[in-house]
């Protein structure tokens, strides 16, 4: 159970009077408060995202980011019960737990004010760059104005029993004689237990990323082993690097200050019969490259469709998927591609 605080004001002739208790009259409030300065929680949390929109149970009022670029969910308790609450925190965790780095960037571009300002207020906030891997891990916090003994029970043992990186924390109210109103913060956990909990008895909850070797192995297996080559030998000088995930192979390139995705290879879901899938992102790839998005997509196989992969992605994440069938197609992209940075000199 949190501490309960009281506080006294100190008077003349070092007398104390006690600062009574009051009724937070608006649970509200605190999420304007948070929203305002996230320090009130933590000054080691950058705000990336209100009211965040996900595929499960609504939105999440809050979304922040440590210095280690792992996500933090900030759920205010409200007038939720105990199985309520705990239950959308977790549920809201499943489905943070598997954003990437595009998904992340484009949350917080649209709160931000965007696409490039991740890293500009990541910067500004931590004194460091933001790490090439965002969302490695995750963190959750209930915020209110006070906590019922069942949720209390319900987050120690989450994170005591089990390693769960939750807390739970509670803002406790008071009033002067003179109206002047007064907040206090308190933990259910301390923070650095819950974090030595997560180290000792949790678990990443990534898998490593594949190593190129995996991915040439994949695409063997999948019967598209010369198509990945030639492809991936083709693009990588074009970029300014590549990178592997738990399932592709991403080309990349600096714009707008920021690293982006530019086109993505995907050996795992490709096969015989359909070919060598692949992600474009037309409008960036053209602006990269200084020409017009149709002259992109001409460059591009015939069997292409695009769409928006989330709801709410900015514009400039509209991507076309596909697949490579032959060597001539892949000849063609490379070909037409290496043509337009020539041009830029």
């Amino acid at each position: 159970m949190p501490e309960e605080v009281r506080i006294w004001q100190v008077l003349r002739g070092d007398k104390l009077k006690e600062i009574n208790r009051a009724k937070l009259n608006l649970e509200e409030r605190i999420e304007e408060w948070l929203a305002k300065d996230i320090a009130l929680l933590s000054g080691e949390l950058f705000l990336i995202g209100r009211q965040v929109q996900t595929e499960y149970a609504g939105p999440i009022d809050l979304l922040c980011m440590d210095r280690d670029a792992n996500l933090v969910i900030v759920e205010l308790k409200r007038d939720k019960t105990p199985r309520e609450v705990t239950a959308q925190v977790l549920d809201y965790a499943s489905w943070v737990n598997d954003l990437s780095n595009e998904v992340v960037r484009s949350i917080a571009g649209e709160f931000l004010g965007g696409s490039d300002k991740l890293e500009e207020g990541f910067r500004n906030k931590f004194g460091h760059e933001l790490p090439e891997i965002i969302n490695e891990q995750h963190r959750m916090l209930i915020v209110g104005s006070e906590l019922d003994s069942s949720s209390e029970r319900i987050v120690e043992y989450l994170s005591e029993c089990h390693g769960i990186a939750i807390n739970a924390a509670t803002f406790q109210f008071f009033r002067k004689d003179n109206g002047e109103e007064i907040l206090a913060r308190v933990f259910l956990v301390p923070p650095s237990v819950v974090e030595e909990n997560t180290r000792v008895k949790g678990t990443s909850k990534r898998a490593a990323n594949l190593t190129y070797q995996q991915l040439q192995d994949l695409a063997d297996r999948n019967g598209v082993g010369d198509l990945y080559k030639e492809l991936k030998e083709g693009m990588e000088p074009l970029f300014d690097r590549a990178g592997t995930t738990r399932s592709s192979l991403a080309f990349i390139a600096k714009m707008d200050e920021s690293s982006k995705v530019m086109f993505s290879l995907f050996p795992e879901e490709s096969n015989p019969e359909k070919g060598l899938d692949f992600e474009a992102y037309s409008k960036r790839m053209a602006k990269y490259f200084g020409m017009g998005e149709k002259q992109v997509l001409r460059m591009l196989p015939e069997n292409i469709q695009g769409g928006i992969p989330w709801k709410g992605a900015l514009p400039e994440y509209f991507v076309y998927e596909g697949f490579f069938r032959k060597r001539a197609e892949i000849r063609r992209l490379v070909a037409g591609l290496k043509e337009a940075k020539q041009r830029q000199g």
